[in-house]
């Protein structure tokens, strides 16, 4: 792995106000630029906005389509790699909620949400695959909120050669304290059972119908310590420049990168 640094953005998200909330993307796309970032990362649902009504699906998009567009066109003159989420309108009519990668020389493709929160079963689909990319040296895989309590995903990126793991939130509910605190819990554990770095960010801000977003983004290195971390509840960016060479001295020590000890065939009823 290259040294990259990566951007983690908190940022309020407009049921429907695409337009609107794109233009505030762009306006974090520029100062992550500005202070050397060469990936930034949004929350998941960042440019359609959270819903769980039906109508949301009126607001989703195909990938590729005019958002993605938009998006690509923020990368190529920015010169980052952005990660963005929208409702997206799949093949046969499907919806998920997907996140893409849209790097300066295109997309680099999209993840849809594989484990759906129990209130959008029924408006969206779960997504089939775990696919891993790469860019700028550095591979990495992604992850939706629900789907970071899963310990299984985490280390199926990380066995398929997942560098950085990037978990966009929608989080709602709690103070902004609270959420920090649970996302303490469980996050520091995907990074450090699978020697990864772990970057994560959610919504901040009250939708229409009353759900209310508490903020809170944590950049975590490959032994689980916090690098970045904000949890006051507003927008904000927060920075980290993750380093090739401390993954690399987790990842050789054999008391340290617990992946290499893994006994597979043991395993076989966790597919039950």
């Amino acid at each position: 792995m290259e040294d990259i640094r990566v951007a983690a953005v908190v940022m309020e998200s407009k049921v429907g106000k695409k337009a609107e909330n794109l233009a505030r993307m762009e306006s974090f796309v520029r100062r992550a630029a500005d202070q050397g970032a060469q990936i930034v990362c949004f929350p998941e649902l960042n440019i359609s906005g959270y819903s769980l009504r039906q109508n949301m699906l009126s607001f989703a998009e195909k990938i590729p389509g005019p958002i993605t567009q938009a998006v690509l066109k923020m990368a190529r003159e920015h010169g980052l790699l952005i990660l963005a989420g929208l409702a997206e309108e799949g093949p046969e009519g499907r919806f998920f909620i997907s996140h893409f990668a849209a790097s300066p020389e295109g997309l680099l493709g999209i993840y849809r949400k594989l484990h759906l929160g129990p209130p959008e079963e029924g408006v969206y689909q779960p997504g089939g695959d775990w696919p891993v990319f790469q860019f700028a040296g550095c591979t990495f895989g992604m992850e939706l909120c629900f789907d970071a309590h899963f310990p299984e995903l985490s280390t199926l990126l990380a066995l398929k050669g997942a560098e950085i793991i990037f978990m966009p939130h929608a989080s709602p509910r709690e103070t902004p304290a609270d959420k920090k605190e649970r996302f303490l819990r469980y996050l520091t554990a995907r990074a450090y059972d699978n020697s990864a770095y772990v970057v994560a960010c959610n919504q901040t801000g009250e939708t229409e119908s009353g759900l209310a977003f508490p903020g809170t983004a944590l950049i975590l290195n490959p032994r689980g310590e916090v690098m970045a971390a904000n949890g006051d509840g507003g927008e904000e960016m927060i920075f980290a420049d993750l380093k090739g060479a401390e993954l690399k001295k987790v990842r050789e020590n054999p008391q340290g990168f617990f992946l290499k000890r893994r006994r597979p065939a043991l395993y076989k009823e966790l597919a039950v």
